[in-house]
C-alpha cells in the first residue's frame, strides 16, 4: 500500500477521534452548567440571599434549585461552571423606564466564596448594610469591577482591596464608610475609576495615588479628608475628572496640577485651601480643562493673566476666596465660557471690556467685590446672558443702564447695594415675558411700586428691601402667579397686606415660599393669611408694622412654615388653637402686641420650636406644661403680668 494512502487514512481516523472528543467535552461542559453551579459558589449565593430580608425587585425569590448559573443576575463561565458575575443593581430598565428597586439586609461575607468573580454590581440598592468583607482582596483576585455604591454600608475600606490587581472600577460612593483611605489602593495599576464620594472617610489622600497611571476618574468629594493634596498628583497623565470638593483639605494647590494634560473637570471647591492659584504658563498645559471650581476656599493673590491659556474653559468659579487685584482682560480669550463666578472676593479695578467678547456667556457673577467705574457698554453684546449679578460693588451706577432691557436672554438681574437712585427702573417694562428674578435691594429707590409690575408674569423672586419706596402694594401683584420670594422689608410702604396672600392662587398649594414685609407702615387686618392656598410658605415676617385685628384660625393651614414673625404690631385677641398645626415651626415671634387670653395648650406639640418670644402682651394663665415651652428662658414670657408657671413663678392655687 502506498505510504500516501496510509497517511490519508490515519489522518481521517484522527480527525474523527478529535471530533468525537470535542463533542464529548462540549456535552460535559453543557451538562455541568445544566446540572448546577459550583457547590462553593452555590453556598456563597445562598448565604447572600439569606442575609436579604426585603427585595422589592423580586429577583431573589426566583433563586431556587441548585442551578445558580440560571438565576437572574448571575453569570457563569461555560467551561468551568464557576460564577463570574453578580449583577443586581438597584436601577432596572423596563419598557423604556428606569425603576428604582431596593434590597434591605446585610452584605454577607460569604460573597468571598465565589472566588472566580469578575464583576459585582450591587449598586444603588439603598438598604444594603454591613461592611465590605475585610478579606475581599485575598479571595476575589479575578475581580475587575466592584459596584457597591448607593447603599448603607459602614466601616472602613479594607486594606486588602489593594490586592485586587485586576480591578478596573471601584465604586463605593454614597455609603456610610469611615476610616481612612488605604494606601494599598495605590497598587491597583489597572484602576480606571475610583469613586468614594459621599461617605464619612477622613484622613489624608494617600501619596501612593500617584502610582495610578491608568486612572481616568478620581472622585472623593463629600467626605472629611484633610491635610494637603499630594504634590505628585500631577503624575496622573490620563486623569480626566478630579473631584476633591467638600472636604477639609488644606495647604497650597500643588503646582503639578498644571501637568494634568488630559484633565477636563477639576472640582476642588469647599475646602480650606490657601495660597495662589497655579494657572498654566501656556495653552499646551491643561488644554482640555472645561470645568474648574475653586470656590469657597481661602485662596489669595491675583488672578493671573495666564488664565487666558485655559482656552477650553466653559465654567469657572473662583467665588468666595480672598483674591485681589483687577480682573484680567485675558478672560476675553475664553470664547467657550458659559459661566463665570468671581463673587465674594476683594477684586478691584474696572470690569474689562473684553468680557463683551464672551458671546456664549450665560451666567456672570461679580458681586461682593471692590469693583469700580462704569458698567461697560460692551456687556450689551452678551446676547446669551441669562443671569447678571453685580451687587455690592463700588460701581458708578446711579441709574440702571437702559441697554440692559435690550439683552434678549437676561432673566435674572441682581444690582443690590450699588447706590441706584430714582424710581423703579422703567426698562423692566420692556421685557415683561422673560424676567424671573429682580434684586434691587439696599439702594436709594423712591416713589411707588409700579402697577405694570403685574405684567412680569414669570417673576419668581422680587427683592426691593431696604429702599425708600412709598405708597401701597399694587393690586396687580396678584397677577404674579409664579412668585415664590417677595422681600419688601425696610421701606415706607403703607396700606393693607391681604393682597399678597392671593398670589399663586392658581396653584394647588400656592407659589409663595418666602414673604418679608417687615419694617414698613402697613396697617389693617391679616385675616387672609391661610385663607387661600399658601401651603408652601416657609418664612413669613410682618413685624414692625401697624397691623391690627386677630391672628386668624386659618394660620394653621400653613403647614410648611418654619418662621413666623408678627412682632411689634397691634394685633390682639386670643391666640388660635390652630397655631399648633404648624408642626414644622422653628421660630415664633409675637412680642410687643396685644394678645390676650391663655397660651393654647396645643403649642406643646411644636416639637421643632427653637426660638419663641411672647413677651410684652396681655397673656394670662398657666404656661402649658411640657417641652419645648417650659424650656425657654423667662425673657420669652416677660411683660405678661398674668402669666405663671415654669419658667416663671409658680401659679397660685
Amino acid at each position: 500500500m502506498p505510504c500516501s494512502n496510509l497517511q490519508t487514512k490515519m489522518a481521517s481516523k484522527l480527525s474523527w477521534v478529535l471530533v468525537i472528543f470535542l463533542v464529548l467535552i462540549a456535552g460535559e461542559c453543557k451538562q455541568r452548567v445544566d446540572e448546577g453551579c459550583n457547590a462553593q459558589d452555590l453556598m456563597g449565593l445562598t448565604r447572600f440571599k439569606a442575609g436579604i430580608h426585603v427585595d422589592t425587585s423580586g429577583r431573589l425569590v426566583k433563586w431556587i434549585g441548585h442551578n445558580c448559573c440560571q438565576w437572574e443576575g448571575v453569570s457563569c463561565d461555560n467551561k468551568t461552571g464557576r460564577v463570574t458575575e453578580i449583577r443586581l443593581p438597584g436601577f432596572i430598565s423596563t419598557n423604556d423606564f428606569i425603576v428604582q428597586t431596593k434590597m434591605v439586609g446585610r452584605l454577607s461575607p460569604s460573597i468571598t466564596l465565589l472566588t472566580s468573580l469578575q464583576v459585582i454590581d450591587l449598586g444603588g440598592l439603598i438598604g444594603l448594610a454591613g461592611t465590605i468583607p475585610p478579606l475581599i482582596g485575598y479571595h476575589l483576585t479575578s475581580l475587575r469591577k466592584l459596584y457597591l455604591y448607593g447603599n448603607n454600608l459602614s466601616g472602613p475600606v479594607p486594606e486588602s482591596i489593594g490586592k485586587l490587581s485586576r480591578l478596573e472600577e471601584l465604586h463605593l460612593h454614597e455609603n456610610q464608610l469611615s476610616g481612612s483611605i488605604p494606601a494599598s489602593i495605590g497598587r491597583l495599576q489597572n484602576l480606571n475609576r475610583l469613586l468614594l464620594y459621599s461617605n464619612r472617610i477622613s484622613g489624608p489622600i494617600p501619596e501612593s495615588f500617584a502610582n495610578l497611571k491608568n486612572l481616568l476618574t478620581l472622585d472623593l468629594h463629600g467626605n472629611t479628608l484633610s491635610r494637603m493634596i499630594p504634590e505628585k498628583i500631577g503624575a496622573l497623565q490620563l486623569l480626566q475628572e478630579l473631584d476633591l470638593s467638600d472636604n477639609r483639605l488644606s495647604g497650597k494647590l500643588p503646582f503639578s496640577l498644571t501637568n494634568l494634560t488630559s484633565i477636563s473637570v477639576m472640582y476642588l471647591d469647599t475646602n480650606l485651601l490657601e495660597g495662589e492659584i497655579p494657572f498654566p504658563s501656556s495653552s499646551s498645559q491643561m488644554p482640555s480643562l472645561g470645568f474648574l471650581r475653586l470656590h469657597d476656599n481661602r485662596l489669595s493673590g491675583r488672578i493671573e493673566s495666564t488664565i487666558g491659556n485655559l482656552v477650553s474653559l466653559q465654567r469657572i468659579s473662583l467665588a468666595n476666596n480672598r483674591l485681589e487685584g483687577s480682573i484680567p482682560s485675558t478672560l476675553g480669550n475664553l470664547l467657550d465660557l458659559t459661566e463665570l463666578y468671581l463673587n465674594g472676593n476683594r477684586l478691584s479695578g474696572q470690569i474689562p471690556r473684553s468680557i463683551g467678547r464672551l458671546s456664549r456667556l450665560m451666567f456672570l457673577s461679580l458681586s461682593n467685590n471692590l469693583i469700580e467705574g462704569l458698567l461697560p457698554h460692551e456687556l450689551s453684546s452678551l446676547q446669551n446672558l441669562q443671569a447678571l449679578d453685580l451687587s455690592f460693588n463700588r460701581l458708578n451706577l446711579l441709574s440702571v443702564p437702559p441697554w440692559l432691557g435690550q439683552m434678549p436672554s437676561l432673566c435674572r438681574i441682581s444690582l443690590a447695594g450699588l447706590g441706584i437712585r430714582g424710581e423703579f427702573p422703567e426698562f423692566f417694562r420692556t421685557t415683561p415675558g422673560q424676567i424671573l428674578e429682580i434684586d434691587l435691594s439696599v439702594n436709594h429707590l423712591t416713589g411707588s411700586i409700579p402697577e405694570w409690575l403685574g405684567d412680569l408674569t414669570r417673576l419668581y423672586s422680587l427683592n426691593l428691601s431696604r429702599n425708600s419706596l412709598i405708597s401701597t402694594i399694587p393690586d396687580t401683584i396678584t397677577n404674579l402667579q409664579n412668585l415664590g420670594v417677595l422681600d419688601l422689608h425696610s421701606n415706607k410702604l403703607t396700606g393693607p397686606v391681604n393682597g399678597v396672600f392671593k398670589i399663586g392662587s392658581g396653584f394647588p398649594q400656592g407659589s409663595l415660599t418666602y414673604v418679608d414685609l417687615s419694617d414698613n407702615n402697613f396697617s389693617g387686618a391679616i385675616e387672609q393669611i391661610g385663607v387661600g392656598l399658601q401651603c408652601r410658605i416657609q418664612h413669613l415676617n410682618l413685624s414692625h408694622n401697624y397691623l391690627t385685628g386677630r391672628l386668624p384660625v386659618s394660620i394653621g393651614r400653613l403647614s410648611s412654615m418654619n418662621t413666623l414673625d408678627l412682632s411689634y404690631n397691634k394685633l390682639g385677641f386670643t391666640l388660635p388653637e390652630s397655631l399648633a398645626n404648624v408642626s414644622l415651626l422653628e421660630k415664633l415671634k409675637l412680642q410687643r402686641n396685644r394678645f390676650t387670653g391663655e397660651i393654647p395648650n396645643g403649642l406643646v406639640k411644636l416639637k421643632e420650636l427653637k426660638e419663641l418670644d411672647l413677651s410684652d402682651n396681655l397673656l394670662v394663665g398657666k404656661i402649658p406644661i411640657g417641652k419645648p415651652l417650659s424650656e425657654f428662658p423667662k425673657s420669652c414670657y416677660s411683660g405678661n403680668r398674668g402669666l405663671c408657671g415654669k419658667p416663671l413663678s409658680p401659679c397660685k392655687s
